[in-house]
């Protein structure tokens, strides 16, 4: 017996733990888009990506490795008469090292550096993307929420009037056929259910994939989470400091500018030094060395055309992207303030339907049900009363969603 009150109160204390265990964690958008920043792996490859852009251009301050040679130096040709032992030449070790000018290294190592800011600069768009992406699927999710709770209190009432047609049925106070129509209208109601169900676990699985998720990854969203639009002044300054891709073309931008300056650096000399000794057949010969410093010459008119040429093509492809910069800034100013007015004429939309529309029509169908109950409608009145509303309640829904995603797109291209 005191076995058994063990065993059972052992069962007892476990038995909360698998329960709490299969509870879904409720993630918030932020909590969301936090997740995507840190842990998605194409967001995760840029900064790789740019990384080694760090160690590239440490490669390009390293000097050239020195080459070394072993010859014969001013050595006759086999089968030729030497008139003196000291005509028999000389064994000859040869050392070069290309002294590179650190002025090109320096300006070259900037160039190769700031490729890495254009990675971390399109990090900052792909990012924007996904989150963009990510709140898309998020309000996708909230509608179809909303959606099954109108659904769920359409069954109730089409619950409750089955109950009253099949009390009122043998007393020949109804007809079967509005039995099998409500019937009809619950299933239908159920598959409309069915459907939201299934965009419910699309969205997951994506917003799972973007958070580098398993696909089945259980959770739930905040359910009470309603999107703000905050319209603002925009002018070209202030978008150009908060746009990635204006940040990514600025990046672009700076690195033209560097690769500029490290063509221009072209003209400026390089330096080999040469090392040679020589040790003579003939004994009787001292050793000898011969030392040589070489130094290019770029500013040649038939070489300084190349660097000359390019340096001229990239200043105008510099100019024709700062032009490029300009109209881009001029262009989405111009479609935010667009945006703006759109999205303030759906939220009048929006709220025409929640405080005046909708309301009186929910009046109308709690009217028509009452009299229903007293047996002063019969039930088709009570359905198309239902059926108008439940439109209006679905339109609402469509409107707001169409709204949450004019927001997303608001700020996808305020912040793109």
């Amino acid at each position: 017996m005191i076995r058994n009150i063990k065993v059972l109160s052992l069962v007892l204390l476990l038995l909360p733990i698998p329960l709490f265990s299969q509870t879904k964690q409720v993630l918030s958008l932020d909590t969301i888009l936090q997740r995507i920043d840190k842990k998605n792996l194409l967001l995760q490859s840029y900064g790789l990506k740019a990384e080694s852009y760090k160690y590239s251009s440490d490669a390009q301050a390293a000097w050239m490795a020195p080459m070394v040679g072993v010859g014969t130096f001013m050595t006759p040709y086999p089968f030729q008469e030497v008139m003196d032992d000291r005509d028999k030449g000389s064994l000859m070790l040869r050392v070069e090292q290309d002294i590179p000018n650190f002025s090109k290294l320096n300006k070259k190592k900037k160039y190769i550096q700031s490729q890495g800011d254009i990675e971390n600069a399109t990090r900052v768009v792909t990012l924007n993307d996904f989150k963009a992406q990510a709140k898309r699927l998020y309000f996708s999710w909230l509608i179809a929420e909303q959606r099954i709770k109108v659904l769920d209190q359409n069954e109730r009432i089409m619950g409750t009037m089955k109950k009253i047609e099949e009390v009122r049925y043998p007393y020949n106070q109804s007809q079967l056929g509005n039995v099998y129509k409500i019937e009809a209208r619950i299933e239908e109601n159920k598959n409309m259910i069915r459907m939201q169900e299934g965009e419910i676990a699309k969205a997951r699985a994506w917003l799972s994939s973007l958070m580098n998720e398993p696909g089945n990854a259980e959770f739930s969203i905040d359910t009470a989470y309603t999107p703000v639009f905050n319209p603002a002044l925009h002018d070209t300054t202030s978008l150009a400091a908060v746009r990635g891709d204006i940040k990514k073309m600025d990046a672009g931008i700076e690195s033209m500018q560097l690769n500029i300056e490290a063509i221009k650096a072209e003209k400026n000399p390089a330096f080999k030094i040469q090392f040679d000794h020589m040790n003579a057949f003939d004994k009787m010969m001292p050793k000898a060395y011969s030392v040589m410093a070489m130094m290019s010459i770029p500013i040649a008119p038939w070489s300084s055309k190349m660097y000359k040429s390019d340096v001229k093509a990239m200043q105008y492809n510099l100019q024709a992207m700062e032009k490029e910069k300009s109209a881009m800034l001029q262009e989405t100013q111009g479609m935010l303030y667009g945006m703006q007015y759109e999205i303030q004429t759906m939220q009048k939309r929006i709220q025409g339907l929640e405080t005046k529309i909708i309301p009186s029509m929910q009046k109308s169908l709690d009217v028509n049900f009452l009299n229903y109950q007293e047996n002063k409608l019969q039930v088709p009145v009570v359905i198309d009363s239902w059926e108008a509303l439940n439109m209006l309640q679905n339109d609402l829904l469509d409107e707001k969603l169409k709204l949450y995603q004019m927001i997303v797109d608001y700020e996808k291209e305020l912040y793109r």
